[in-house]
Order: C-alpha cells, then structure tokens, then sequence
C-alpha cells in the first residue's frame, strides 16, 4: 500500500478498491461553497524573494510533519501539500492487462473517498498540472477537465469551500496560508456545474453507470420487499393472537 507520497515528477504504484455507493450528490455537512473564484483574489498577491524566504523559513519552523519548503537560487521553491480525495462517481482506470489488438484495458472503480494524497510540488504548478498530477497516480484515464481542485479554509469559525482556477499555484496558497491543514486543505472533487455532464463520459463509463443503477435498484426492491415481508408477519402474528386458539 502506497503511503500516499507523491512527486510531479515521479510515479507510484497505487492500489484501488471498490466500495458501493451513489454517484448523485448527496447532502452533507453545514460547509459553505464559494463558488466565486474572483471574489477571492483579493486575499492573494505576490511577493518579492525576500518576503517569499522569509515565509519560507517562518514555515518550515512551525511545520510539524518534516514536510518542509525549499527556496533555489532562481526563485522558485518547492515543498508539499496534501490533496483529499473526495470522488463521488467511480473513475476510468488503466488496467495491466491488454485486451484483443493489445489495447489496454480500462475498469472503472471507487476511489476510497476521503484519503489524503500528498505532491511533491513547485511554486511553478498550476492547479491545473496538479490535477493532471493526482489522476497520473491513480492511473485514471479520465478527462482532467472533469475534476476540479477546490481549497477549504475556515473564517470567523466558519468553513467555506472555494474552487480553485486552473492557473492558480497552490504551493503559494499552501506558504500564505502555513502549514495547518485546520487552516487551509486542498479536496479533488468531480466539477459541479448542477447538472452531470453526461456527454463528457465515455461509452463504457456510462454503460458502468447503468450496471451501478440496476445493482442499486435491485438492492432497493429487495430491501423494500423484506421490510414489507416483516410487517405481513407481524400483522400476521396479531391477528392470530387477538383470535386467539382456534
């Protein structure tokens, strides 16, 4: 089992599991979502390499996890943030083994949701190459332009969820904002436009998702007719009794 290192410029062996669920949204906590990418900016802006190296040595003296930032002679520094996984629909995976012509073949599976990935990354990454990134490692096939990366941060005791754009550079995000993740973390999730994208899945993908919505339908039938099966038995049970011995 990976312990869920990993860097731009590396790969990984990943392992994946399959575990039964909806791929329709579902309520969740009280979080706030900013959808408003914009309205953020304020928050952000640049600094000269002075300022950058003393962010960077204030933040490498507070981390508690070794995960500390490098600052090269060019400018550019390096260091680690940790994206969760939060994936609501199964993805399309590259499989080992190869099919008639020696295509590869694709499975789709669940990502186990809520495990935390970390990147080894520069000040240079883009969401975008992040994202690109994280599904390199899973092996997924997916179009990237499916997923987003969103950041969530707590303000005033309140959680906000606010994607991220494409061009944004989270290493940065990860500096202003310090190493606690109770400050600022980072979640992968499927784009949410209100309405799934039907048309940018493929044919097997969508052909997986009537397999899932027949298990699921089934399952539900057989749970209603049990339920229902209980209560014929204890009406039955009633009757009897208030009848008594006959």
């Amino acid at each position: 089992m990976s312990s869920g290192y990993s860097s731009l410029e590396e790969d990984s062996e990943e392992y994946f599991f399959t575990a039964r669920t909806s791929f329709f949204k579902k309520p969740s906590g009280k979080v706030t979502v900013n959808k408003d990418v914009e309205k953020e900016r304020e928050l952000r802006t640049e600094f000269s390499r002075e300022e950058i190296r003393q962010r960077i040595e204030l933040y490498n003296s507070v981390t508690k996890d070794h995960l500390k930032m490098t600052l090269s002679p060019t400018g550019v520094y390096t260091g680690f943030i940790k994206v969760q996984m939060d994936l609501r629909r199964p993805v399309t995976v590259r499989g080992a083994q190869r099919g008639a012509g020696g295509a590869v073949v694709e499975e789709a599976f669940y990502l186990p949701r809520g495990v935390t990935n970390t990147l080894h990354i520069s000040s240079c990454n883009t969401v975008k190459q992040v994202i690109g990134a994280l599904l390199s490692k899973f092996t997924v096939a997916d179009n990237p332009a499916k997923y987003a990366l969103y950041k969530r941060y707590r303000r005033e005791e309140q959680v906000y969820v606010c994607k991220l754009a494409d061009g944004e550079q989270p290493l940065f995000l990860r500096l202003v904002a310090g190493p606690d993740t109770d400050t600022l973390s980072f979640v992968l999730r499927e784009q949410q436009t209100g309405e799934v994208m039907w048309d940018a899945f493929s044919i097997p993908e969508l052909r997986n998702f009537l397999r899932i919505l027949d298990k699921e339908e089934d399952e539900q039938r057989q749970a209603v007719i049990r339920r229902y099966e209980a209560y014929r038995q204890r009406l039955q049970e009633a009757v009897r009794e208030v009848r008594g011995p006959s």
